[in-house]
């Protein structure tokens, strides 16, 4: 799963307009135009398809996430835009800063988890969102975040 799948189900998963992930990405530090975006969100599958998509860089996803945060829980006064960076695993970074987001306790996100028919305990959850580096850190699969976004559109779109 790449930057841009992560984003589209997303953005799915919320129920997003473009004009609301245009704004995101300014909230996260980012000017992307709605031609821009449109083309972040297309999928590809053949390569005359090339030339009406855009790569989702790393730094870019930091953006949508921090902007994310932003735009669910407002400005926080005296607080300055985090500032993108690239990560080397996006599957953990999506989880944390989505809870953030949301203000997912961890309990909220062991139920969206079950709404998809996957049992994950507190332990492994927990492990996923330490920082990394930490004695128990876990690196996040794709199939848990696919899960999750697909919990969350469960949750949040019925």
């Amino acid at each position: 799963m790449d930057n841009n799948d992560r984003i589209i189900r997303l953005r799915y998963a919320l129920d997003l307009r473009n004009s609301e992930v245009e704004e995101i990405f300014k909230h996260g530090g980012m000017e992307i135009s709605r031609e821009e975006i449109s083309k972040l969100l297309t999928k590809t599958g053949e390569e005359e398809d090339e030339e009406h998509h855009i790569s989702c860089t790393p730094i870019m996803f930091d953006s949508f996430l921090n902007g994310l945060i932003v735009f669910k829980r407002g400005k926080q006064e005296g607080q300055p835009v985090q500032p993108a960076i690239s990560q080397k695993h996006p599957n953990n970074v999506l989880l944390k800063k989505v809870k953030i987001a949301l203000s997912l306790t961890t309990e909220d996100m062991l139920d969206v988890m079950e709404l998809t028919g996957v049992t994950v305990t507190k332990g492994e959850l927990g492990a996923i969102l330490r920082k990394e580096g930490q004695k128990n850190y876990k690196e996040c699969g794709d199939k848990y975040a696919r899960n999750f976004l697909k919990g969350l559109a469960m949750k949040y779109r019925g």
